[in-house]
């Protein structure tokens, strides 16, 4: 599998983010067939990717509540 450069990725967090004590997700815009994903307190570390469609379904999952804690 090929590497993703995301040097130039621009990342958006959620405006809840900083209502849970910093344990938060970041999201990188502009890509189309994968969803780059970082942990915001560790933003030079490892990003982890996944396909559009899975993590439209992951976000859809997480705001109907069928996803748990």
């Amino acid at each position: 599998m090929r590497s993703l450069d995301l040097t130039a990725a621009t990342w958006r967090k959620s405006s809840y983010s900083n209502q849970d004590g910093g344990q938060c997700l970041e999201v990188a815009c502009g890509f189309t067939a994968v969803i780059p994903v970082r942990d915001s307190k560790n933003p030079y570390g490892p990003a982890l990717t996944f396909a559009a469609d899975d993590w439209s379904s992951f976000v859809s999952a997480v705001k109907d509540g069928s996803v748990g804690d």
